[in-house]
């Protein structure tokens, strides 16, 4: 049996993307990536659109990941060489070969690029032929239609809703839409997203998986 391992120093390189680990070195891109309200409307942990904000964020990411739950990558755009969002795995299952994407932000002038396509790639080439892994989820907010949309593109299998999962930061209680994929449907989600990356891409393009969760 494979034994996972889920821990840093990854690097996971692309056309258009760097997943990088985690640093607070990154902090000063970071901060300017994340100033877009918009970014934060459905995530967890609320806004992060202050330096002290995002400065806590990257913190509580790296002491998660310390803890081994938890690994986390700054994603860096590589035709400029910025940082410009973060993702990561979380909910690490060594024993069960099982994890979760998520924690998904980047900065709204690249949501319609194949930035967030080539991320979900990359993680899930490395969770399962890397890794090992049996089965990779995500969730997200019954709200964020779009979220749901995009994660559905991937070819991930809805699981259901979990009622009043989440209490928010801002008083409200969130329902979660459960998705995953397992190492059965891998080799035909990877021929599907390479062949959203290997499709001409212009300003005006949609890329289908465009917008992060």
């Amino acid at each position: 049996m494979t034994s996972m391992a889920f821990r840093p120093p990854v690097v996971l390189q692309g056309r258009w993307v760097a997943l990088v680990p985690l640093s607070r070195e990154h902090l000063p891109q970071l901060i300017k990536a994340g100033t877009d309200p918009q970014i934060w409307s459905y995530m967890r942990y609320g806004p992060r659109t202050s330096p002290k904000s995002m400065e806590e964020l990257v913190d509580l990411l790296l002491r998660l990941q310390e803890k081994g739950t938890d690994l986390a990558f700054t994603t860096f755009y590589r035709p400029e060489g910025v940082a410009v969002g973060m993702t990561r795995f979380l909910d690490i299952r060594r024993e069960d070969r099982g994890v979760e994407i998520g924690g998904t932000w980047i900065a709204p002038r690249l949501w319609r690029t194949p930035v967030n396509t080539e991320s979900k790639y990359l993680l899930l080439r490395h969770a399962f032929e890397v890794e090992g892994c049996l089965r990779v989820q995500f969730k997200t907010d019954l709200r964020n239609v779009r979220s749901q949309r995009a994660i559905e593109r991937l070819g991930a299998v809805k699981e259901g809703v979990f009622r009043k999962h989440m209490a928010l930061p801002n008083g409200l209680v969130r329902d979660s839409v459960f998705y995953s994929l397992t190492d059965d449907d891998w080799p035909t989600v990877k021929a599907r997203l390479e062949g959203f990356l290997e499709r001409g891409w212009t300003e005006r393009t949609e890329e289908p998986l465009g917008r992060p969760e």
